[in-house]
């Protein structure tokens, strides 16, 4: 039987094999006491996270938007939305482009997850097309130019100011997502892949200093952020902040370059989600790195450790949401690609390592 995710009464929900992703009813009275909308709920869902996930919540001619874990069983420290749901609260006030959030739920017993509400914004995600006015080499390139000016923003608030003193250890970063991704590859496999064994090798014996300490996203890509539909380009808004914390600036600039493709590109599956990056106008991932080297005055060195981390975690994050697909807790058709997917995404890890510095 497929999943059915959305159900009015918890009656239904209790009839179910799988417990649905929402139950409008309770999340009805949730809203009221927290004063947004009224009458009755309708909720579907947006995006194309396949961690967390989001739905569009219209009630009474407004908008909001739910973000909430995935149905359990759930990897330790993963899907956390109300750390998510903290940061966002700190950086509200900041230049950093969030959305702004409206109501936190720790009360599982409403949805049987926490979750957060935030305001809806208008504009476009980007994935495979561009709003139409912005299609066009001038407004493609500074696309690519406010993806960096905004990531410069993230790494330059003074996030004790901001009241994150306690959200993450300020030091050792690094080391710390090394120990964090090898002990979820061990939850999260589901076969022996010593590839992924190999690199994460390479990486603790070559592993860099830290420049210096910032709050770090941790999935910063084009298909992360809202993009206003109209000229000129600008991003609005940057979502899926699950897996933020305070670190190494240079990991969110590694990650950012290998989920950008340039022509003649071989096809990976990153490159699959960006091959929009590949038209007329977008900068090359050199003058993304450069922009941002000059912005910031960060000696950007060599980011090849960098990448070679950013796509080891993703074959370890991705490897715990095929679990969850074999275990038949999600029917997302996407996440059936990493039987070869992770193997591929540790193979380029691999290759990266064997580059010359």
């Amino acid at each position: 039987m497929p999943l059915k995710n959305v159900v009015r009464t918890r009656e239904e929900a209790a009839a179910l094999d799988l417990p649905p992703l929402v139950v409008l009813e309770p999340l009805e009275r949730f809203l009221d006491q927290h004063g947004l909308g009224s009458g009755q709920l309708s909720a579907r869902p947006i995006g194309e996270g396949h961690s967390n996930v989001t739905y569009l919540l219209e009630r009474g001619g407004e908008r909001f938007v739910l973000r909430r874990p995935p149905r359990p069983p759930l990897p330790p420290s993963a899907h956390d939305v109300l750390r998510e749901a903290r940061l966002l609260r700190a950086l509200e006030g900041t230049p950093v482009r969030v959305p702004r959030v409206l109501a936190v739920c720790e009360d599982e017993s409403v949805l049987g997850v926490p979750f957060y509400v935030m305001n809806f914004v208008e504009g476009t995600v980007v994935t495979s097309e561009l709003p139409p006015a912005l299609d066009v080499p001038e407004q493609r390139r500074r696309l690519g130019e406010q993806l960096i000016d905004a990531l410069v923003e993230i790494h330059q608030v003074d996030w004790r100011a901001v009241g994150l003193e306690g959200f993450a250890k300020p030091t050792g970063y690094l080391e710390r997502q090394l120990r964090r991704f090898t002990a979820l590859w061990e939850h999260n496999k589901t076969r022996e892949l010593p590839v992924v064994v190999e690199v994460g090798r390479w990486l603790a014996a070559n592993m860099p200093e830290t420049p210096r300490t910032t709050i770090v996203h941790g999935d910063y890509r084009l298909g992360n952020v809202m993009v206003a539909n109209n000229p000129p380009a600008r991003i609005i808004a940057i979502f899926d902040w699950e897996m933020s914390t305070l670190g190494d600036p240079l990991a969110d600039l590694g990650y950012l370059t290998i989920t950008w493709s340039e022509p003649g590109d071989p096809e990976t599956m990153f490159s699959a989600l960006s091959a929009i990056t590949r038209r007329e106008g977008f900068p090359s991932r050199r003058e993304l790195v450069e922009r941002y080297a000059a912005k910031t005055g960060t000696d950007v060195g060599d980011l090849r450790w960098y990448q070679a981390l950013a796509l080891w975690k993703a074959a370890v994050f991705m490897e715990g949401n095929y679990k969850r697909l074999l275990a038949g807790t999600t029917d997302d058709p996407f996440l059936r690609m990493f039987d070869r997917g992770v193997p591929q995404l540790a193979e380029a890890a691999l290759e990266l390592t064997r580059q010359h510095a």
